[in-house]
């Protein structure tokens, strides 16, 4: 009769009567009659466990997602093959319902994996520490121009025009109140200008974001942009995508003080934008100035390997004027999910999934320059290109729907002037034939 509720109609009325009262309508006395609903609700026919699963099943089919469709969206998000394995063990109970790891002593499966997922995340950026992640890319790129703020005293930010708009205005959101002035830097030939950078550099320059592959799928030089600081106290702030630094040199050897990005790529699925993961990474001099928390490694009483809580920088744990951020969690278990993906396909599986993604991306892209009226704009790129497409790019993209693709990202929603420009993103997933159907789709688009 009441299947949801954990108690019988015997079990209530002794609780009522407990608290000197006969019914429930009695706890409502204090309601006047003129706000309640009298009658019986009109509700539907009740159904069966079988027959609900039945009905939601036939909603799910009407969407449209990257089973039904084949995928070329990034900009961020992008569809890459997620093992089994990593959805069934953070679906077990102790890791999908821990919560904040105030006491060691019960909480060492919670601190192993966040230590071990740090661990991953130093090997793959060549940096000296992580954190147990923040709240997403964009978050965490915030929190470093706050970081760099904080590190050097000064307040202005240089931020390069191919860092991804979104995470551009979560930024100067996230520091509407600190006080931080953001400047830009234009680019050149797609990636950003060395002569622009180095015109807005002075004595009040904090940091400098750049990301790589830019948000436009260029390469950018970052040993570069770093010998172009001759300011050793500015920090160089660079946004990667994780699975490209299996391919491409780690920004921890090419001059970075902090590494930041979003960590969906890495065995999360895309689940319409979130929740994601972002990752921090720094050199040393900035570890007791990491926003967030940090796990470490120790020893217990009785010599044996434990984990434990070293740093929390957040106002609930330390004076509020020396906190570092009001960073209150971790995405904890798309950060689990993260350190199971890299796990499970070791040095060797994350090096061969980014050579899928670039040598797909650029059969793609090649396919796609071939046809007449279309243009790739993206010289140099790991798996995500800029085309210029016949007519509207947004036209291409709802044309394309219809017949089973989702073919991009166009970029007139972030500048103007970008109506005929299509991002394209190609992962490990997409197959030759898939590749080829949507380049035989693409020749019949008509502008």
């Amino acid at each position: 009769m009441h299947q949801y509720i954990p108690n019988t109609e015997e079990e209530q009325l002794k609780m009522l009567n407990e608290v000197g009262i006969a019914s429930f309508e009695e706890l409502l006395s204090s309601i006047p009659e003129s706000l309640r609903y009298s009658g019986d609700l009109p509700l539907p026919v009740a159904k069966s466990e079988i027959e609900h699963k039945r009905d939601i099943q036939n909603i799910l089919q009407g969407d449209a997602n990257t089973t039904t469709h084949i995928s070329f969206l990034g900009a961020g998000s992008y569809d890459h093959f997620i093992p089994h394995i990593v959805d069934v063990l953070i679906s077990r109970s102790e890791f999908y319902t821990a919560y904040t790891p105030y006491q060691a002593e019960v909480s060492q499966g919670t601190l192993q994996a966040m230590y071990e997922y740090q661990s991953m995340i130093c090997e793959l950026t060549g940096m000296d520490l992580a954190n147990s992640s923040m709240y997403d890319g964009a978050s965490a790129m915030a929190e470093a121009c706050l970081l760099a703020a904080r590190h050097t005293r000064r307040k202005k930010i240089l931020i390069s025009r191919s860092v991804n708009p979104i995470y551009v205005d979560v930024a100067i959101t996230y520091a509407h109140h600190q006080g931080l002035e953001f400047e830009f830097i234009d680019l050149a030939e797609g990636v950003t200008s060395l002569n622009d950078l180095t015109a807005q550099l002075d004595e009040n320059v904090a940091g400098v974001v750049i990301q790589n592959p830019n948000f436009y799928g260029g390469l950018e030089d970052l040993t570069a942009i770093k010998a172009s600081l001759e300011d050793q106290q500015i920090q160089l702030i660079a946004v990667v995508n994780p699975v490209s630094l299996s391919l491409l040199e780690a920004p921890g050897k090419q001059g970075v003080d902090i590494a930041v990005g979003e960590g969906q790529p890495l065995g999360n699925h895309m689940s319409f934008g979130g929740p994601y993961l972002g990752f921090m990474a720094v050199k040393e001099p900035l570890i007791r100035k990491v926003p967030g928390r940090i796990a470490g490694e120790s020893i217990d009483s009785h010599g044996k390997r434990a984990f434990v809580m070293v740093l929390r920088t957040r106002e609930q744990d330390i004076r509020r004027e020396k906190a570092t951020s009001n960073i209150c969690t971790n995405q904890g278990l798309n950060a689990l999910a993260a350190c199971v993906y890299m796990s499970s396909l070791g040095k060797n599986g994350l090096r061969k999934v980014s050579e899928l993604c670039t040598q797909k991306a650029h059969y793609l892209a090649d396919s796609i320059h071939a046809l007449d009226g279309y243009t790739v704009l993206t010289s140099h790129f790991f798996n995500e290109f800029v085309v210029e497409v016949p007519g509207s790019a947004r036209s291409v993209i709802e044309t394309a729907a219809t017949a089973g693709f989702f073919a991009g990202v166009s970029l007139s929603q972030f500048e103007t002037g970008a109506e005929h420009k299509l991002l394209i993103a190609v992962t490990e997933k997409r197959t030759r034939s898939e590749m080829d159907a949507f380049v035989e789709f693409l020749k019949g688009v008509k502008p």
